[in-house]
């Protein structure tokens, strides 16, 4: 009898730390699994990396985005549209008509996304007519002329 009271502690004592390690596990799991999910929908969001040379603005890392416009303002209030169907818009200065100063950019962009199209009116008609929409995507920022083209602000030295 003894033998059997032993035997059934030791079944126990496996069964409870065997308990303890499935929900570790399946904590492990939810973790992993929506440390993915986070990890998969960061990498869907676009993120754009400005680029420039003497006389043109344009981006890198470009993927997922279609339908661009680029609204540039220069230092005197002159607003320029850029349009681009795909690919990145690319401003370029315009040759002995340059205001030295920073110049504001703002992005508006559609993304592969879908969202609902919450305002009716606005889904198209007939064979158009679609209840989701692509979600837009908008990014600002600036860049700095000096002396006729385009600089990194840290190149810009007083003489």
């Amino acid at each position: 009898m003894a033998y059997f009271k032993t035997f059934r502690i030791f079944i126990d004592h496996i069964e409870e730390k065997a308990g303890i390690a499935v929900r570790f596990c399946s904590g492990l799991a939810v973790l992993a699994f929506s440390s993915l999910a986070t990890l998969a929908i960061a990498q869907d969001t676009p993120k754009p990396v400005q680029q420039h040379n003497s006389n043109a603005v344009w981006f890198e890392n470009w993927v997922g985005l279609s339908n661009t416009t680029m609204t540039v303002a220069d230092p005197i209030g002159k607003v320029t549209a850029i349009h681009a169907d795909s690919g990145t818009p690319v401003f370029q200065l315009e040759s002995g008509d340059v205001v030295d100063g920073i110049y504001r950019y703002e992005i508006k962009a559609a993304t592969k996304e879908e969202e609902k199209i919450v305002n009716q009116i606005d889904n198209g008609r007939g064979e158009n007519q679609k209840d989701t929409n692509a979600k837009p995507y908008f990014l600002s920022g600036y860049f700095t002329v000096s002396r006729g083209v385009i600089v990194t602000p840290d190149d810009v030295k007083e003489e």
